[in-house]
């Protein structure tokens, strides 16, 4: 029998630090069997397997990993092993409970390789384990975060100072009748809320990153009002004094403090859990290769902006160069006649299959741009004034092609990357290497800290559990056992 090549190369494990199961193909330098945290306990963690003699998949079933708790008689840990198809794979983890000394074996042909079985040294515990550590600044370094992250320096600016006591009364009588806001006060790592307005469900959202956050680190003592509709309020031109508003998305008239979007950070803490769209699910569904892929450009999606009414026209007299419907009427019903029939949803995935990927505005920036950069296909992306955390670090004709608010240029931009494939594919791996460095779990993670630590640091008042507050509790988790070595340590100091 012929013996597999990856028992003879010498293959790169590497593992990314990142405080949630799942959360990152971050590639972060430091070898598995040497990394962990040096304090008391590592949180859930990913591989990435891969050989530099190989750029293309040698089989989605070329390794087997198992990660065992040797003290333990059962180890409930669900494994997943994600073929990036470019010689490279993500193993991610999800933890249902807390363990010491984590065994991770990872095979080829029933034989370890590298430097296989690796061990986990010290306990590693599960997302729902309330273990926070204290030293943030060690957490930071751990998560390999950046020093500074250039929108939110930019979105802080407007903000020399913020007086807590002022805003608590001010922004509520100013957006607390018209818009659905959620007034947060995180104290003593505790998460406290006062909502106003009507629709408050997707509280949900910002609930639960604030709290798997402080399940993980010492967060700082910090107040601050979270906007919970689509559109941005604080706005450029308003003669009002200017409030701190924290938004999903930001846009050129406004100035808005703009967090990652609810999509993605629910992608992040939901991966291999209720979501099967993540930003690393995306990574092994990429569809055919480059040259295989359809050379028609693919859109789907509801009739949330009058340009998307325009790209289905332009499809109708198109289709050989653009397959764009809509799934569904909302906005425009009236003209369902013209712009329809509503077609059924396709899977994500299966928008992969295609080679030119449509980018376009709904209500706000699409939030399905981050997934389709880490596809292999080109991002064909529209002009906006709208833009999510990280489009701003984006370069046209790097990372995506550009066409004009108007769509005027899109059949002219099309047949350029017709015209220039190689080009195009170049774009189409910019843009998935942008997605790989800056878009994955533990970036969301770190920019939601470094935020909430930068604007803490403006506070000239101390952040007040309010009249009105209620205590968001951590979630009772019975069935997911949870002894949190670092507070049993601090207890008996």
């Amino acid at each position: 029998m012929k013996q597999s090549p990856f028992l003879s190369c010498p293959l790169r494990l590497t593992i990314g630090l990142t405080r949630r199961c799942c959360s990152s193909s971050r590639v972060k330098g430091r070898r598995i069997d040497t990394h962990r945290d040096k304090e008391t306990g590592t949180r859930q963690q990913l591989l990435i397997v891969s050989t530099p003699w190989f750029t293309f998949s040698p089989g989605a079933n070329t390794f087997q990993v198992k990660i065992t708790a040797p003290d333990e008689q059962f180890t409930r840990i669900g494994v997943q092993i994600l073929d990036r198809k470019d010689g490279s794979f993500i193993v991610r983890y999800r933890m249902y409970a807390s363990y010491k000394n984590l065994k991770i074996e990872i095979k080829v042909e029933d034989k370890h390789v590298a430097k296989s079985p690796y061990i986990l040294k010290g306990p590693v515990y599960h997302e729902n384990c309330d273990c926070p550590r204290e030293d943030s600044t060690a957490w930071l370094e751990d998560m390999s975060c950046p020093q500074a992250i250039p929108q939110i320096q930019r979105d802080l600016a407007h903000f020399p100072t913020v007086d807590p006591d002022k805003i608590a009364k001010e922004i509520p009588q100013r957006f607390g009748q018209r818009q659905s806001l959620c007034h947060y006060t995180i104290k003593d790592n505790k998460v406290y809320i006062r909502t106003h307005g009507e629709h408050v469900g997707f509280r949900i959202f910002m609930d639960a990153i604030l709290l798997s956050l402080t399940r993980k680190v010492k967060m700082p003592d910090v107040e601050f009002f979270v906007n919970l509709g689509d559109w941005p309020l604080e706005k450029k031109k308003s003669t009002q004094n200017l409030h701190p508003i924290f938004s999903w998305c930001g846009s050129t008239e406004s100035k808005d403090i703009v967090m990652p979007t609810y999509d993605l950070t629910d992608s992040v803490l939901e991966t291999m859990g209720r979501v099967s769209l993540d930003m690393m699910s995306v990574q092994a569904n990429t569809g055919p290769p480059w040259e295989d892929k359809n050379t028609t450009a693919i859109w789907r999606g509801r009739d949330s902006r009058k340009e998307r009414l325009e790209l289905v026209k332009l499809s109708r007299k198109y289709p050989e160069i653009i397959d764009a419907a809509f799934t569904n009427f909302f906005f425009f019903k009236h003209d369902e006649s013209l712009y329809g029939p509503i077609v059924k949803h396709i899977s994500f995935f299966d928008f992969f299959k295609y080679k030119y990927q449509i980018n376009i505005d709904g209500t706000v920036a699409a939030y399905r741009l981050p997934y389709l950069l880490a596809g292999n296909s080109v991002v064909l992306k529209q002009d906006s004034f709208y833009y999510e955390h990280f489009y701003n670090e984006l370069q046209p004709w790097k990372h995506y092609i550009p066409f004009k608010n108007d769509l005027s240029d899109l059949l002219e931009k099309l047949q350029w990357a017709k015209d220039h494939d190689e080009e195009a594919r170049n774009i189409a791996k910019s843009g998935q290497e942008f997605a790989r460095n800056n878009l994955m779990g533990d970036h969301v993670f770190c920019y939601y800290f470094k935020l909430f630590q930068e604007y803490a640091n403006l506070q000239v008042s101390e952040p007040k559990i309010r009249d009105g507050m209620e205590k968001v509790e951590q979630p009772d988790d019975d069935l997911f056992p949870c002894t949190c070595h670092r507070k049993k340590a601090k207890d008996e100091l």
